[in-house]
C-alpha cells in the first residue's frame, strides 16, 4: 500500500529545462531541484543566478566575510553566513508549501538563532550584504532592495567591487533610508545597526600603489 506521505512526494527535477519559467513555485518545489544551476525564488518566480562570480567579486566577498566574522566572533548572539546559504523569507505560515521566496545573499547576519535550522534561515536576517556584479546589479538594486525592505531586513549593504564603493541602507519606519555611502580610499565603513563594526575601504578593496 502506498502511504499518503509517498503519494504527496514531489518528483525530483534533474534538469533546469524541465522548469516552466512562466509559472510560480514554492520552497517545497525548490527542495526537489537537483540540477547544477543555482537559482533563487522571489515571490514564487525563478531567478537564475549568474555563473561563478569573477575573481574580484570573490576577493571582496571574502574580505568582507572576514571582517564580519572577526567582529561577530566576539558577539555570540549573532551568526554570520556566506553564500551559498538559503534564506527563506516568509509572510505567513512556515510550511514548505507556503514559502515562495528563497534567496542566497552573499553575506547575512542573524541574531535571532530561533530563525536558524539545518536548512538555513527562516525569516529575515538582521543584516544582508550583496556584492554587485554586472549580471546581478539590477536585481540587487530593485527586486532585492524591495524584497528586503518588505521583509524588514534592518540593514542592507550594496558593495560595488569595480567602483570600490559601498552603500548602506537602514530600515526606518518600514522604508530604507541611506545611512552612508563610502567610495574613497581609507574611508571608514561602519554599521548603523552594529556601530562597533568598523573597518576601512582599504581593508576590502585593492588599490594601486602610489
Amino acid at each position: 500500500m502506498v502511504t499518503n506521505k509517498c503519494q504527496n512526494m514531489k518528483p525530483k527535477v534533474t534538469d533546469f529545462s524541465e522548469l516552466d519559467l512562466n509559472k510560480t513555485y514554492t520552497y517545497a518545489d525548490y527542495l526537489t531541484w537537483r540540477f547544477q544551476e543555482r537559482v533563487e525564488l522571489i515571490k514564487g518566480w525563478i531567478y537564475k543566478m549568474s555563473p561563478a562570480p569573477k575573481r574580484l567579486h570573490q576577493e571582496v566577498e571574502i574580505a568582507l566575510s572576514s571582517e564580519f566574522y572577526n567582529y561577530f566572533k566576539k558577539n555570540n548572539d549573532c551568526k554570520v553566513y556566506q553564500s551559498p546559504f538559503d534564506v527563506r523569507l516568509i509572510k505567513k505560515g512556515k510550511k514548505d508549501e507556503e514559502i515562495s521566496t528563497v534567496v542566497q545573499p552573499d553575506i547575512c547576519v542573524i541574531c535571532d538563532t530561533e530563525k536558524l535550522d539545518d536548512r538555513g534561515c527562516i525569516g529575515a536576517p538582521d543584516l544582508i550584504v550583496e556584492v554587485l556584479s554586472t549580471a546581478t546589479m539590477k536585481k540587487d538594486y530593485n527586486e532585492k532592495f524591495n524584497l528586503y525592505q518588505e521583509n524588514e531586513v534592518k540593514e542592507y549593504w550594496l558593495v560595488n567591487p569595480e567602483g570600490k564603493s559601498l552603500q548602506i541602507f537602514y530600515l526606518e519606519d518600514g522604508e530604507y533610508v541611506e545611512f552612508d555611502t563610502v567610495e574613497d580610499k581609507d574611508e571608514l565603513i561602519t554599521s548603523k545597526l552594529f556601530p562597533d563594526l568598523k573597518f576601512t575601504t582599504t581593508d576590502i578593496f585593492e588599490y594601486e600603489a602610489n
